[in-house]
């Protein structure tokens, strides 16, 4: 029973006495060191105090920010082609995001010539989209070569207002004689 509790409630000598005196320990089962403890008892009774400290808000080390050139780029990438929030797909272990697949470029193309930051980001912009790679800027059209299909290029108001001035469309017979019953 005395095992059971934690130090810090009494001392091991009053836990004892107690534990006497209520009659759970006989006193056959008094430990060798009660009677030489109980006649020579300390000038300090040895209790367990937990020190209270507050954190010192002022000696608390900040963690330092790290950051790569990678960050930067990718950052950059992040403001001007944001795509959204999509989910990257970590079930395929050669999986690599658009983002990632930029930086690599870039970093190629940095090794390659001496471009200026913005001239060289411009073009891995359109080296990624020489190999199939669409990015789409914040708040703009595709960056892509125009479209190749005039089709893809009409809009729906411009084909609705095609079809009305045309006039009504002829219906087959069948197709009347279902609406007219």
């Amino acid at each position: 029973m005395a095992g059971s509790r934690l130090e810090k409630f009494g001392t091991v000598f009053t836990r004892v006495r107690d534990l006497l005196r209520s009659g759970v320990m006989k006193p056959s089962e008094k430990p060798i060191w009660y009677d030489v403890y109980e006649a020579f008892p300390p000038t300090r009774d040895p209790r367990y105090v937990k020190i209270q400290t507050k954190p010192d808000r002022k000696k608390m080390e900040t963690v330092s920010d790290i950051f790569y050139k990678e960050d930067e780029i990718r950052a950059k990438f992040y403001q001007i082609y944001w795509m959204g929030p999509r989910p990257f797909d970590l079930t395929k272990s050669n999986f690599v995001s658009t983002s990632q697949r930029f930086v690599k470029k870039y970093t190629e193309l940095k090794s390659l010539g001496e471009l200026d930051d913005s001239v060289l980001f411009e073009e891995t912009g359109k080296a990624l989209l020489a190999e199939g790679i669409t990015l789409r800027r914040k708040g703009g059209p595709m960056m892509a070569a125009r479209s190749r299909d005039p089709v893809l290029e009409l809009k729906l108001t411009d084909m609705l207002a095609e079809v009305q001035t045309d006039g009504p469309a002829e219906i087959p017979e069948t197709e009347q004689n279902t609406k007219e019953s």
